[in-house]
């Protein structure tokens, strides 16, 4: 049997160039067995016309608010209750504006605002929109209310600017959408937490420490676990992207902060993945006046060790633990999974891959008898291998 064989999938398209890139995502639902009604907004029939997408779906599309279709069945309300799955790609800022503030002006907005289903949306837009605080107020705000999001990927776009905003590959989005609709509750009933983000250390009050860590690993990981029917709870750090509201959200700074939160909650979970970026070192003193000199000498001195620490208490709990290196990776990464007392250890080999801010990564999983390298993949595909293990422990 396909695997959405019977589910009905709304996909709403709006303005952008991007939206070439829904038909391949109405055709993926298409071979997998789901019916798929498309609306398209007046601006994204200036990119691809509706037959387009009426040949692709073998379904009408709907294009107008008022125009009478033969039946008397109010056709938002009819589509709202229809959907098992709402699907928003590409979703631009503009519709996203509307849905975070309750404004329905055209058949996509009025349908979406009436649908009970889960929602997806899959942004597109210019770097600069996609980074501004409105939009990114906005996001929070559909986030905090359950919608599900598949994150932009960073790239060239096509207004010519290069950065975040580019609407994630239609493989991605189908593949999303079938485990929010088919989901793998493999982890029902298990407790996860998961450190994520980067820490900061502060010299004085104008000035900190801190590294590249986007948090981008730690909120795939969040949303891998919450989609596998795990209760999770997030030790966060310094971040770029929105964190799933269903997780339970323990903010912090410094790495001293971190470890606290951490090891004060090891013996409440079963899983703990380190995906946090803490800081191995601090000033050793801290100035209450900015500092003002023309040379400048800091020292530094070591920062507890988080991972060492959990693996010292955790018992027979799974521990993952992740190992940016630039060289002898796996040995080093072995070395790392030896001393910390881990089940996993993940290598990213940060020389010559683009990792931290990056939307994909390129791991080698490694054990204590064994290591397997991957090919370059999104990061929600990481994490649910990492997941893969933690579960058949």
């Amino acid at each position: 049997m396909l695997k959405l064989q019977g589910k009905n999938i709304v996909v709403g398209v709006t303005g952008g160039i991007a939206v070439y890139k829904v038909c391949q995502v109405v055709r993926g639902f298409k071979k997998l067995g789901a019916n798929v009604d498309v609306i398209m907004t007046k601006n994204a029939t200036e990119f691809v016309t509706p037959l387009t997408f009426e040949t692709l779906s073998n379904r009408p599309v709907v294009t107008d608010m008022f125009k009478r279709s033969g039946h008397w069945d109010v056709e938002h309300i009819s589509l709202a209750k229809k959907a098992d799955l709402f699907v928003m790609c590409p979703a631009t800022a503009n519709i996203i504006g509307k849905y975070a503030n309750g404004i329905a002006d055209d058949m996509l907005s009025t349908t979406l605002m009436a649908t009970t289903a889960p929602v997806v949306i899959c942004p597109a837009m210019n770097t600069n929109m996609y980074r501004s605080k409105s939009f990114n107020k906005n996001l929070e705000t559909v986030i905090s209310r359950g919608v599900h999001v598949v994150r932009a990927e960073s790239g060239f776009l096509a207004c010519g600017d290069t950065g975040d905003g580019r609407m994630a590959e239609p493989d991605t989005i189908v593949e999303r959408c079938v485990e929010l609709l088919c989901p793998v509750c493999d982890l029902a009933g298990k407790r996860v937490l998961i450190t994520c983000g980067a820490t900061i250390e502060k010299l004085d009050d104008a000035r900190f420490i801190t590294n590249f860590s986007s948090g981008k690993m730690g909120a795939a990981l969040v949303d891998a676990a919450l989609n596998r029917g795990a209760d999770v709870t997030v030790i966060l750090g310094k971040h770029t992207v929105p964190i799933d509201s269903r997780a339970t959200i323990v903010d912090v700074t410094t790495t001293h902060q971190m470890y606290d939160e951490t090891v004060a909650r090891v013996n409440e979970h079963d899983i703990i993945v380190m995906a946090g970026a803490p800081c191995d070192y601090r000033p050793e003193s801290f100035s209450d006046s900015k500092i003002k000199s023309d040379n400048l000498t800091v020292k530094f001195v070591k920062n507890p060790d988080i991972a060492a620490k959990v693996g010292e208490i955790k018992g027979d709990r799974f521990l993952c633990v992740f190992s940016a290196e630039t060289d002898n990776g796996v040995e080093n990464a072995r070395m790392k999974l030896r001393k910390k007392h881990a089940d996993l250890a993940v290598m990213n080999d940060v020389k010559h891959n683009d990792v931290f801010g990056s939307d994909t990564n390129v791991v080698t999983l490694v054990t204590s008898d064994a290591t397997v390298d991957y090919p370059e993949m999104s990061k929600l595909e990481v994490a649910n291998i990492i997941l893969d293990r933690a579960a058949c422990k």
